[in-house]
């Protein structure tokens, strides 16, 4: 399991497979576990880095977990990528790891060979509403009390694979250093260098969305405002919550597969497996 240092602190990766790399990033508080059910099926053909963000899964919490925002989460996978070799890898990118592998898409073009964003962050329209939802949740106080009854609510978890990625994330929502980086990251949401739309004609790797439109965090309206500022990009929905190939991984990989085989030659695995 390596660990790099980076803009955003200490980032433990996992590594399975060969092959063009495809590069797993979680939503916050989750980890890269939420992967399980889809990273074998990706290993076999496909070198699988799956990320775990500050004070999740494998990594280390970060030295200031109030100054954890969306911009240095997306430094960080810059910082990260940077190191992974010289072929573009492919984003799968999950709420604020979207954000953060779109970003990198605009920023570095030749980085990136694809990308598939899961409800998503970075394409909100961000209205006074918005905005106030966000620093309301931005809030250590009201994070605290309010963030584990929101998990629950956004996984919509039916399934094993999904109620203990949504345990997990609950777990790290009652610590301290949860609760400061998950606010901080809540009022990164309500600011401008979170909006992406302005640069969205400046993603030019082929990508795809993929959006859970059960999800109560990032409901399936934003989804289609998402599609309107990547119109180029393939839209599809899947009936689970917040973190849809942890809910539905056969679902999932039947939309991936034909998109990594159009970017890259190559597959996500058997659809049996």
């Amino acid at each position: 399991m390596p660990l790099v240092p980076t803009r955003a602190g200490t980032l433990a990766y996992h590594v399975r497979g060969s092959g063009p790399t495809v590069v797993l990033l979680p939503a916050a508080l989750h980890d890269h576990h939420d992967f399980d059910a889809v990273s074998a099926d990706l290993a076999r053909h496909h070198r699988v880095v799956a990320v775990d963000w500050p004070g999740c899964g494998d990594s280390p919490p970060a030295p200031d977990p109030h100054a954890v925002t969306a911009p240095v989460l997306a430094d960080g996978l810059e910082d990260l990528v940077a190191g992974l070799g010289e072929e573009p890898v492919v984003l799968i990118g999950n709420s604020v790891g979207g954000f953060a592998a779109a970003r990198l898409a605009i920023r570095r073009p030749h980085r990136v060979a694809g990308l598939v964003l899961v409800n998503t962050g970075g394409f909100l329209p961000i209205n006074p509403i918005m905005r106030l939802f966000c620093r309301t949740l931005g809030t250590p106080q009201v994070a605290r009390r309010i963030l584990p009854a929101f998990i629950r609510l956004y996984m919509q978890a039916d399934n094993d694979l999904a109620r203990a990625a949504r345990d997990r994330a609950v777990t790290r929502a009652k610590t301290t250093s949860g609760v400061a980086m998950t606010a901080a990251l809540w009022r990164s949401f309500a600011t401008d260098a979170h909006d992406l739309r302005r640069d969205a004609d400046k993603l030019t790797a082929p990508a795809l969305i993929v959006w859970g439109s059960r999800d109560t965090a990032i409901p399936l309206p934003i989804g289609r405002a998402t599609h309107t500022a990547l119109p180029r990009a393939r839209f599809e929905t899947l009936p689970t919550g917040h973190v849809p190939f942890a809910s539905a991984p056969q679902d999932f990989l039947a939309i991936l597969r034909p998109f990594l085989t159009r970017t890259l030659g190559t597959t996500a695995g058997s659809p049996h497996q």
